[in-house]
């Protein structure tokens, strides 16, 4: 049998650095800070951390406009820092990727200085240039509609127009030219050398050009992030791509196949999961898992709840769009680009401990690797009063003293404020309480991982859907020879009795390794009793 790679098997926790631990005590976030916390990291479960980035940047997109592909920024520390870090990670047996954002540099990186300086210099090709812009397609609009009027922008240096199909601080690169490619390679083999053990590829989709003008190689659209993955055999063939790939899924196979990614992050799955959450119904599940295409061997999908971005509800039919937003997000202010939803996990689900641990099982239970974005296994909140996609980008809250324990800055010196009233103030939501309580959502969401980490059939055995009598109740079996782990999930807010036919015969005594059920096993049927919004995993193996 083929050797499993070891993110088949992973729990990633993605961390934006600036606003997880401040360990210099400026305000700030940082790789210090982040090192004094991976013990609670591995006490967590976690086994693989992913990082927003924390390159050299002006930070006017969260990072994502980079100045400087080989420098750590300052204000999150030195390179010996994160080396401290990925070191201390290392220790306590946590893998480390980092984002490779290569759709676009920011126009403070020297590449563009140059490029829109001097129009015969070679800087010039590695962006996409037009003396009048070509008119705009209607696919080939802005990604962030009501934050940009157009994908070209004017340089009055250049007397030219240079394309982004982000913001107009983000011009695109021309992955279409080959030293942009080497450029790339180059940073990809760089941070390789350092240790790091992939990257998550950021808007692949238009890295390759397959959205926005055409701009990739139309020969070998595919062939930009092939060679990135040929790169990272040659160096380290077990180095993890994660893509960020957020297209329909008649296009997602292609980027298991041509472009040779690892994993995907699960978008249609994502969106899925709050639908059948606000109609509580489980038919959006398995309709959602019916859609998506099966990955090849070594390959799989990355599922998340919620991200750093807004919750994009865009691939969802209109009905179930309108049932989520009148569940989830029912102000107008609580909703971003006409296609999503700007809050974090636990408010949208109004706080409700019950409903978090059940999305958070839901989570960890379903087929791929899960990603679990920091601060949800505390139940953190967001703050609307800030623009756009940052209501969700948070400080971590660690416990009830001065910041919630993020820094011991003065108030004006930090990043932003932290949370400090209503029902998701670092006084009632950190992880110093929660720690001490048994009962609290970080000790089941610790549960829940390591209860999936202990059971290797989620990642190991086949995937069998089953389908219940009761509309509100979702369930999936994983077998493996003799083992059957079977989930189980009430969407309802009220207790649901239900019944699941089995794939075989299996011993009466099904061990409840997650949450509370009742469970009745007669004649290949299992009957379930279940709380409002309660979960189950439950465990047995075949009768010999």
């Amino acid at each position: 049998m083929e050797e499993v790679p070891w993110f088949a098997g992973a729990v990633i926790y993605g961390i934006d650095v600036k606003r997880f631990a401040d360990g210099n005590g400026d305000g700030i976030g940082d790789f210090t800070g982040l090192t004094s916390r991976v013990t609670y990291l591995h006490d967590l479960g976690i086994n693989c951390i992913w990082l927003s980035p924390f390159f050299k940047s002006p930070f006017a997109d969260n990072g994502y406009d980079i100045s400087d592909y080989y420098s750590v920024d300052p204000r999150v520390g030195t390179l010996e820092d994160f080396l401290g870090f990925l070191h201390a990670a290392g220790e306590q047996g946590i893998r480390v990727i980092i984002d490779l954002a290569v759709n676009h540099t920011s126009t403070k990186h020297p590449w563009f200085e140059a490029a829109k300086r001097d129009p015969k210099c070679r800087f010039r090709d590695y962006y996409v240039w037009s003396e009048h812009p070509p008119p705009v397609e209607a696919d080939n609009e802005t990604a962030f509609p009501g934050e940009e009027n157009s994908v070209w922008t004017y340089d009055e240096i250049a007397q030219a127009y240079y394309f982004h199909k982000f913001r107009h601080f983000q011009p695109d690169l021309n992955t279409a030219n080959p030293a942009v490619l080497q450029e790339i390679l180059a940073v990809v083999d760089y941070w390789l050398a350092l240790n790091v053990d992939g990257f998550r590829v950021d808007a692949a989709p238009f890295v390759i050009g397959e959205t926005g003008i055409e701009h990739a190689n139309p020969r070998d659209p595919h062939g930009f992030l092939r060679e990135i993955r040929e790169l990272l055999n040659a160096r380290r063939p077990d180095a993890l791509l994660l893509g960020e790939v957020d297209l329909a899924p008649d296009a997602l196979r292609d980027y298991f196949g041509e472009s040779k990614l690892d994993l995907l992050l699960n978008f249609i799955l994502s969106g899925a999961l709050f639908g059948a959450l606000a109609q509580r119904e489980a038919n959006v599940i398995h309709e959602a898992l019916a859609l998506l295409p099966e990955p090849p061997p070594r390959c799989g999908w990355a599922n998340f709840l919620r991200n750093l971005d807004e919750l994009n509800l865009a691939r969802l039919p209109a009905d179930i769009q309108e049932r989520i937003y009148a569940e989830f997000a029912p102000k107008e202010s609580m909703r971003i680009y006409g296609r999503g939803i700007r809050r974090r996990l636990a408010p949208l689900l109004e706080g409700d401990q019950k409903r978090i641990a059940l999305a958070l099982s839901l989570l960890l239970s379903a087929p791929g690797v899960p990603l679990l974005l920091y601060g949800d296994e505390i139940g953190i909140g967001d703050d609307l009063s800030l623009p756009g996609r940052e209501a969700v980008r948070v400080l971590m809250q660690w416990n009830e003293g001065k910041n919630g324990g993020f820094s011991n800055a003065a108030s004006n010196e930090l990043l932003q404020r932290p949370i400090s009233t209503g029902a998701f103030s670092f006084k009632r939501v950190n992880v110093a309480d929660q720690l001490k309580d048994p009962t609290s959502l970080l000790n089941h969401a610790r549960q829940l991982i390591f209860a999936r980490r202990r059971h290797d059939i989620f990642y190991k055995g086949r995937l069998l859907p089953l389908r219940a009598d009761h509309p509100a109740l979702f369930a999936s079996a994983y077998s493996r020879g003799t083992e059957l782990l079977v989930a189980v999930h009430n969407l309802a807010d009220e207790a649901i009795e239900a019944s699941l036919d089995l794939p075989g015969r299996f011993d009466s005594d099904f061990a409840c390794i997650v949450g509370e059920c009742g469970v009745v096993v007669c004649d290949r049927q299992l009957a379930v009793t279940l709380g409002p919004y309660g979960h189950a995993w439950l465990y047995t193996a075949l009768e010999s």
